[in-house]
């Protein structure tokens, strides 16, 4: 083979591995030439979506240029939402539907979310995450886990992944070998799981274990270190992780996926690029970038730190020639799934919003305080989201109980607000609800302390107040309570329809 030819077929091989983003609602030129010239995958974001059928259009016209294209999205309903990020999720999240535990309903809230996805022409959703939240200070999971139960988690991941791709969507479990037990933000720095290899197999094992005998197809790596299997390379970086435990343990021969490849816990050590080659030389297939690094340049860059490798002899030819034929594989099997439509009757309208009611549970106090008869006053405490969560996606109790309640007055406080003194709770949250129910709206309260003695303090100056958690429940407390165990936009339509009509919960 000549050299120009050679490096023009590595160059292929080098972009049919990546799994870019890019900027806007339109399939920028670039885009396009490099789908033309061998790229196998995008990825989608909030910033490319404002409708389901705008969405349509967009995957018609990136799959003129390859009918077998993977697009793929970081949809999770809940919390973490791309297809709704406008609006807010119309389906609760994982610890909802775990909370109810009713593997029936899981599958038909992941069919409806496959149906839409189908329709707007999505293949691959990197969901479900099949992390058990062991943690309860983990920053970056919380509510995008079924729970803390292994058992749990592995029936709620099951039932996801059936009814996903019964819809025509494969899924992808994630962050393997397990995110739950961490107390580091991946997206910033590298978190360590220090647990040993029987504590993994009993504790974060079994959900991964679980959606291969489910039939996934795909599992995404975390960006985490765990010593018992390798002291030294966080997972997306380890051959001992990738191949020894997920290939030969596990027995998965799928697509391996890289969570963002441009997220701190490996660029900071390794620079985007060498963490990508080192990934792919590791058993990586397909590398998930363009979260923040949507350039035309940023592909460039690891397409020439790939075919730099090998050459230089760092990564073997035949690895990423591997990698190249598994996302060719998968590619042809999800546009199968996708041809193959949806099995099965639809779910109804509005199954979203009945497995948030279902989620929803009242403290005795709640309940013999509720239904509220006079407008309140609400007051959200905002704690700052990771990255994973849109900062554009609205969330709360206020919007739509001010549509049931008419007079309904808010206000939004953040954490930064009250320590530096700009915001006082007197004047913005006790004084407006002088003579009339005041509704405090936390998101984690155990997970940050100012929150938490926000709502101390307010609930000691009133009794009477109704506190909404949206996120994991915390300690007990004397007030009444409502939780709804995620904060999607549906989970605020179920709290304000308990705080109204509790006695239809």
């Amino acid at each position: 083979m000549s050299s120009s030819k050679h490096s023009s077929e590595l160059r292929r091989l080098a972009l049919s591995v990546l799994q870019p983003g890019f900027v806007g609602t339109e399939a920028p030129d670039w885009i396009l030439r490099d789908i033309g010239d061998g790229l196998a995958s995008v990825v989608l974001f909030s910033r490319n979506i404002v409708s389901t059928e705008q969405v349509a259009r967009l995957t018609t016209r990136l799959r003129a240029e390859n009918p077998d294209l993977i697009v793929a999205i970081d949809e999770e309903a809940g919390d973490v939402t791309r297809i709704e990020s406008a609006t807010g999720s119309s389906r609760p999240g994982n610890f909802a539907l775990g909370t109810v535990d009713d593997a029936q309903l899981t599958e038909a809230v992941a069919a409806d979310l496959g149906r839409q996805l189908r329709t707007a022409g999505v293949s691959l959703d990197y969901a479900p995450s099949a992390d058990v939240n062991s943690n309860p200070d983990n920053p970056i999971i919380g509510v995008r886990s079924f729970g803390s139960d292994p058992e749990v988690v592995s029936r709620h991941t099951t039932a996801w992944i059936r009814g996903l791709q019964s819809s025509g969507v494969a899924a992808c479990a994630k962050h393997f070998p397990g995110h739950g037990d961490v107390a580091v933000d991946s997206h910033h720095d590298l978190p360590a799981y220090p647990a040993g290899r029987d504590e993994i197999a009993a504790q974060a094992l079994p959900p991964f274990r679980a959606a291969v005998a489910a039939g996934v197809r795909a599992v995404m790596s975390g960006h985490l270190l765990v010593p018992a299997y390798d002291p030294d390379l966080p997972a997306t970086l380890s051959r001992r992780i990738l191949h020894d435990l997920l290939r030969e343990e596990l027995s998965f021969d799928g697509l391996v996926v890289s969570d963002a490849i441009e997220m701190g816990a490996v660029t900071r050590r390794y620079g985007i690029d060498g963490a990508t080659v080192k990934a792919v030389g590791a058993g990586v297939d397909a590398i998930c970038v363009g979260g923040e690094s949507a350039e035309e340049a940023t592909v460039t860059l690891l397409v020439k730190a790939l075919t730099a490798a090998v050459t230089g002899g760092e990564l073997a030819e035949e690895r990423l020639a591997e990698a190249a034929g598994r996302v060719g594989e998968f590619a042809r099997w999800s546009a199968g799934l996708r041809a193959s439509g949806t099995a099965g009757e639809a779910a109804g309208v509005g199954i979203g919003h009945v497995a948030a009611r279902r989620a929803v549970r009242l403290t005795g106090a709640a309940r013999a305080a509720l239904p509220l008869t006079a407008a309140p006053h609400v007051v959200e405490l905002a704690p700052v989201t990771n990255m994973a969560i849109g900062k554009e996606t609205p969330w709360g109790v206020a919007v739509p109980l001010r549509e049931r309640l008419p007079g309904t007055t808010s206000v939004r406080v953040r954490g930064q607000e009250l320590e530096e003194g700009t915001v006082a709770l007197e004047s913005c949250a006790l004084e407006p609800a002088v003579g009339r129910p005041l509704v405090i709206v936390a998101r984690d309260a155990a997970r940050h302390a100012w929150m938490s003695r926000a709502v101390t303090g307010l609930t000691a100056a009133r009794p009477d107040a109704i506190v909404v958690e949206m996120g994991l429940p915390g300690a007990g407390t004397a007030a009444a309570q409502i939780f709804t165990h995620g904060a999607s936009a549906a989970s605020g339509v179920a709290a304000a329809e308990a705080l109204t009509d509790a006695s239809a919960l």
